[in-house]
């Protein structure tokens, strides 16, 4: 399957759902913001986010600081 992700076209293996695809790709999701095909997705929905071939996903992580 291949998906592009945060500007890399990647080849995974196949995959159904995001949190699938978050746990293969070994991401933590405490601290991180999803946007699937340009639509920023709340967390609650990330278990109804269905991939397939060619989606785009930017992936990014929550820091706090100063």
């Amino acid at each position: 399957m291949k998906l592009l992700i945060n500007g890399e076209f990647r080849e995974i293996e196949p995959v159904e759902t995001l949190p699938e695809l978050i746990d293969s790709l070994g991401l933590s999701g405490a601290a991180l913001l999803v946007e699937h095909n340009g639509v920023a997705l709340h967390r609650s929905e990330w278990s109804e986010c269905s991939l397939k071939a060619g989606d785009q996903l930017e992936f990014l992580r929550i820091a706090a600081g100063g």
